[in-house]
């Protein structure tokens, strides 16, 4: 899409605001009228690809973009040409960082990620924003036709995340969600989820997961606003306040802002490492594109402890003492993103068991062993195939961390159902009022 068609720019742009803005009632009806998507592996099905070098576009060039932009780059049939962030320096950071590694001055400046995801050049749009601001670009980008590598947790809300998945499934685009567990860190959250699916701690019965707690309402004070910064552009959809360095730095900063903590523009502790741990948790049930039926948070208001509880009866505890923890009637398995062991029983001082996590044999399940996350998405886009976290699955993690905080919100039992992605019976219209959320009026 170019600059050349102004209408269908603008319409594009006002279904993706829209979509974000309506209440979960909405979405509940396009649940009920769209038939569920059949449920696909990881890895799909195959099929030819145009050949020619990908070029692609990045929308926020924080921290997380200059941690993996390289990767990236290191394929030669892709190439960076725009880079566009609320921040000045940023923005021509990003562009000095690419130009210098490419030894050319092939990628320029965008003024904002209107512009990038509609250069007519770019076939991929990598968005690494706040996730307050996942949403816009991703919809808009999908629709466009771009594949595009969005940043976990997928969105904000739970109408939100459908949204994002519809876009993408409706045009047949590539979509990765950078939840890089499932194909990172030594492969050691795959062997985990294998070896759960293949049977090797026996009937799995708990999964306690080790994050954060809920955000809180943002109360940092205002501060000047710099040279150099659209912070209209920063906040976007989230509610109007003045400027602060904590959530939005100056200029090229080395560390990852405290946007992370508040409701208005993430999820929490909760969701951040959330969106990581439990899609290992969801990929080891063979839940990736469902979900739990209860939410049960604890009786005494804590803000850990709240229990899901999925349809075979298995349960997943926010709170353990590892990422992830998986416990069956044979044995144990713990994973963290330095740590992976199994035993036998539920003591934690057994000896270890190293069968448990032997490689797969016979008919047993193996799961993909990627080389990385970004690999996985550029080979997905030349061999035609799905990688290996799409939007569907990335929608249905940050689901399970949308609805946690929900729970812990309502403070009361919830009865889910992931076909329609509605609260049914008791507090349900508690639970509804808050899969979606009012978005400002912004350029």
């Amino acid at each position: 899409m170019s600059e050349s068609h102004p209408t269908r720019r603008d319409a594009i742009r006002t279904m993706a605001l829209a979509a974000a803005a309506v209440q979960a009632t909405t979405f509940a009806s396009r649940a009920s009228a769209d038939p569920t998507p059949a449920p696909t592996p990881r890895v799909g099905a195959r099929h030819t690809l145009r050949n020619g070098k990908l070029q692609a576009g990045i929308v926020g060039f924080g921290v997380r973009a200059r941690e993996i932009y390289n990767g990236f780059l290191d394929d030669e049939m892709f190439e960076i040409v725009s880079v566009a962030d609320v921040v000045d320096a940023r923005t021509a950071e990003g562009v000095r960082r690419v130009n210098e590694r490419c030894r050319n001055d092939a990628c320029r400046a965008a003024k904002d990620w209107r512009e990038v995801v509609h250069d007519p050049r770019i076939d991929v749009v990598i968005v690494t924003t706040p996730d307050h601001w996942h949403a816009e670009p991703a919809i808009v980008a999908s629709l466009a036709g771009k594949h595009v590598y969005c940043e976990k947790p997928l969105s904000l809300t739970i109408a939100e995340g459908r949204t994002i998945a519809n876009a993408a499934r409706s045009t047949g685009i590539r979509f990765q969600t950078g939840s890089q567990q499932s194909g990172e860190y030594g492969h050691m959250f795959t062997r985990a989820a294998e070896a759960v699916r293949n049977g090797r701690i026996g009937k799995l019965s708990r999964i306690t997961i080790g994050v954060g707690e809920p955000p809180k309402p943002c109360d940092l004070a205002t501060e000047p606003l710099p040279e150099g910064i659209d912070w209209d552009g920063w906040l976007g959809q989230a509610p109007e306040r003045g400027f602060s360095s904590a959530l939005c730095p100056v200029g090229v900063h080395g560390h990852y802002p405290a946007w992370r903590n508040y409701r208005e523009y993430c999820n929490g502790g909760l969701a951040d490492m959330g969106a990581h741990h439990f899609d290992i948790a969801q990929w080891a049930l063979g839940m990736d594109e469902s979900g739990p039926r209860e939410v049960i948070p604890p009786a005494d208001g804590a803000k850990t402890g709240l229990r899901f509880v999925y349809a075979d009866g298995v349960e997943m505890i926010h709170g353990g003492p590892t990422d992830c923890t998986f416990f069956g009637s044979d044995g144990t398995i713990e994973v963290s993103r330095g740590h992976l062991r199994a035993y036998r029983g539920t003591d934690r001082g057994a000896p270890d068991a190293p069968e448990i996590l032997a490689e797969p044999k016979g008919n047993e399940l193996r799961l993909p062993r990627n080389a990385s996350h970004i690999a996985d998405f550029l080979a997905a886009i030349r061999e035609g195939r799905d990688p290996i976290c799409t939007a569907e699955i990335g929608h249905r993690t940050a689901t399970i961390c949308q609805l946690c905080n929900i729970g812990y919100e309502v403070g009361k039992p919830l009865l889910w159902n992931p076909v329609t992605e509605r609260f049914e019976g008791a507090n349900a219209d508690a639970g509804n009022a808050l899969t979606a959320r009012p978005v400002r009026k912004h350029r």
